[in-house]
């Protein structure tokens, strides 16, 4: 069964997204007081982020928005007003949040059989 939460080093690697950047995206403006993009993660009273399928899409729509390919296309003040003015956006993401759990937990499995692989081909 798929976890409900996950860190933030492993949505770095599933979403090939640095932590860094995820935190930035993820922390307060300074200036307007706001988080820069509203519902990336679910921090616990210590302040450590955890992300569930919800949190996970919307940084993978984020990151789609944000880059494609290697280029920058949008700041990040339109890339979160996209998000938020998005009509299907909740009903989209209750139908794929299904998926998402399901192809993390895929790729985490591949990624584990890979990292085995490597550690006996070094022996």
């Amino acid at each position: 069964m798929s976890k409900k939460y996950y860190n933030i080093s492993e949505v770095s690697k599933f979403l090939g997204i640095e932590e860094h950047k995820i935190r930035y995206w993820d922390s307060i403006d300074p200036k307007t007081k706001k988080n820069r993009v509203e519902g990336i993660s679910i921090k616990s009273k210590g302040g450590t982020r955890y992300f569930n399928a919800e949190n996970i899409n919307k940084l993978r729509k984020l990151k789609n928005i944000l880059y494609e390919g290697e280029e920058q296309n949008h700041s990040l003040k339109l890339a979160n007003k996209i998000l938020l003015n998005k009509k299907d956006y909740l009903i989209e993401n209750n139908y794929k949040n299904l998926a998402l759990d399901h192809n993390f937990e895929k790729s985490k499995k591949i990624n584990q059989i890979l990292l085995k692989m490597k550690n006996l081909l070094k022996n």
